[in-house]
């Protein structure tokens, strides 16, 4: 994990000293040992001491938070019976079904996309029997996956110097903050990201520890094995990939490690990207779509000289995004690892993974810049999502800065992680300019920074950066003012604050979300009244949407994309879904030459569709 020396640590020793002096004795776990109040609250208090002495307690207790986790998760999502995130999570969907067995359709999204999330979620599809249970085991699926950040950051913490119990409440606060949860709430690779990349540095970490020669190999070769699996889930992946093996070839041309070690490592990370190819291959030959040109479009946006600029501000706006998204904290953490990095002082291990945490941060957030599409979306310009993956790592670092620095090297961190956030505001402010007043306002790719200013309906830089700082602000001003006595405070605070965020943020954007998408998902189902066993011809004229939901929602048959006018009918169908021609005319007006025994069997003016059937 990152480093939590900043650039002032030799100052922190002092006052570290100084902290301690004013705290009073602490028990194993590191809350204060003071004397507990008389009568029942009393007695249970001891007796809660006396359990966390029990080597079975902080596993048991793991266990029951990580229960809690995935119940917060499942009753946030009780009411998402449909994908609304298009065409994404029909594509996921899409690839899961062929991967459980069923019959192929057409993939929404145009290309075959990575399939390592499919091949997770592709259980689900093959139990259901119908679209909206499959998609229900797909998010408790979702649920499980990402409520291991709670365990993970547990670990991670643990590992930066903090004691079991301020561990499990930021471990806890982790696990709920908005950006790891919201994801979880879609069929989408982000659900599962955050817990594989805070697995996959923690065994980096491992790794690069002193301690038995076969503990390491075993953390080589996970740490492999998960930079695999991240570049099988989503080409973001491919960058996991690269950092992973300069990270084991380095260290086995410097001997840093010894070599078996690192050679496992190479092993599992080779085999492992082998079986992603072998796996897209296959995924490929079902279907009969192009090839993706995600490299395409990356290497346009970083080698057009017109596309530069912005390709730079979008990687300074997905940037702010990140640290204003994590509250601060995950602006310290970028801070201290940056001077971890040039600091002879700090632990091997943290040296590495630090930098390789500031690394893929940067490498993320340059290649989505370039590759995303200029479609007039003021989110393009402070994209959240793909840097998202990294919130639970950052975070946790950021938590170690503030438990371990003394009062000085804690206050020149927090000004230069306060500059970073002005810094990153204003070059793309300056950069964009009117863009982001002017351009879409999608909510649903900004729920963090619309949390936070309170508006929901425009992008407010400033007032999203002022929010997010005066939260860092106050943590920072009750660990110095209270000491490491009032950490356990701000431990419990944020698990709350956190806690009405994600819930806050699911009631204003999730929920609406989903309902909007509702006419294109079960609503066109009910009223265009599809039978299980249909197969849908949809003409390429209906509004997209439409054509990409429906090509999960027709489970058990398939869909076609097609226009009947001139393109032979499959002899497999049983519906066809046709515009609507202009006013005043008949709907078989579109159709005109339509095979003998097809007839228009409803219609439906507000969503321009006519539905035929075979006599």
């Amino acid at each position: 994990m990152g480093q939590v020396t900043t650039p002032t640590a030799r100052t922190a020793g002092a006052e570290g000293t100084a902290d301690a002096a004013e705290a009073p004795r602490e028990t194993r776990d590191g809350s204060p040992a003071a004397v507990p109040p008389t009568g029942l609250a009393g007695r249970a208090i001891r007796r809660l001491a006396v359990l966390r002495l029990r080597r079975w307690f902080w596993p048991a207790a793991l266990a029951a938070g990580y229960l809690v986790q995935v119940l917060f998760r499942l009753v946030l999502v009780r009411h998402l019976d449909y994908p609304s995130v298009h065409p994404d999570e029909e594509s996921y969907l899409i690839l899961a079904r062929v991967l459980a067995g069923r019959p192929t359709t057409e993939m929404p999204v145009g290309v075959v996309i990575p399939g390592g999330y499919a091949l997770l979620i592709s259980p689900a599809l093959r139990i259901a029997d119908d679209p909206v249970t499959a998609y229900h085991l797909v998010l408790g699926i979702n649920a499980l996956v990402s409520a291991l950040v709670l365990p993970l950051a547990y670990a991670a913490l643990r590992r930066l110097g903090l004691q079991r119990g301020a561990a499990y409440a930021f471990g806890a606060a982790t696990a709920l903050l908005p950006p790891v949860v919201f994801y979880s709430q879609f069929a989408l690779t982000d659900a599962v990201l955050p817990a594989l990349i805070l697995a996959w540095l923690l065994c980096l970490h491992g790794w690069l520890t002193d301690g038995p020669a076969r503990g390491r190999t075993r953390y080589a070769a996970g740490a492999g094995a998960a930079a695999a699996y991240a570049m099988a889930t989503h080409d973001r992946g491919g960058v996991v990939v690269a950092l992973t093996a300069a990270v084991f070839a380095g260290v086995l041309l410097f001997r840093k490690a010894p070599w078996r070690t690192a050679v496992a490592g190479l092993g599992a990370l080779g085999a492992g990207a082998l079986g992603t190819e072998l796996l897209a291959r296959w995924l490929h030959a079902q279907f009969t779509v192009e090839d993706s040109d995600v490299g395409g479009f990356l290497w346009k946006g970083l080698t057009d000289p017109e596309a530069t600029q912005r390709t730079l501000t979008r990687t300074a706006g997905q940037i702010w995004y990140f640290t204003v998204s994590t509250w601060g904290i995950g602006g310290l953490a970028v801070v201290a690892c940056l001077f971890a990095v040039f600091s002879r002082r700090t632990p091997l291990p943290h040296r590495i993974t630090g930098g390789v945490l500031v690394a893929l941060l940067v490498g993320t957030a340059l290649a989505s810049a370039a590759a995303l599409p200029d479609d007039g979306r003021i989110d393009n310009w402070v994209y959240a999502r793909y840097t998202s993956y990294l919130v639970p790592a950052a975070f946790v670092t950021g938590v170690a800065v503030v438990a371990r620095c003394g009062r000085r090297a804690l206050g020149r961190s927090a000004a230069a992680t306060t500059g970073l956030i002005a810094l990153l505001a204003v070059l793309v402010i300056g950069s964009a300019g009117s863009k982001l007043r002017t351009q879409g306002f999608v909510l649903w790719t900004l729920p963090d920074v619309s949390f936070l200013t309170a508006d929901w309906g425009r992008l407010s830089m400033v007032r999203a950066s002022t929010a997010a700082l005066v939260i860092f602000c106050a943590v920072l001003l009750i660990r110095t003012a209270g000491g490491r006595r009032a950490f356990w405070a701000v431990g419990v605070s944020l698990v709350l604050f956190a806690g009405f965020a994600t819930a806050t943020i699911t009631e204003r954007v999730s929920q609406p979300h989903s309902a909007w998408r509702k006419p294109l998902a079960t609503g066109f189902t009910h009223s265009a009244g599809l039978k299980p066993d249909d197969s849908v011809v949809f003409v390429w004229d209906l509004e997209w949407t439409l054509r990409t939901t429906q090509t999960f929602e027709v489970y058990r048959g398939r869909v076609w994309y097609l226009d009947p006018r001139w393109q032979p009918l499959p002899p497999a169908a049983t519906a066809v879904v046709t515009p609507l021609p202009g006013q005043g005319q008949e709907p078989e007006a579109y159709w005109p030459a339509h095979p003998a025994g097809w007839y228009v069997d409803r219609t439906d003016t507000q969503q321009n569709w006519a539905l035929w059937r075979k006599r």
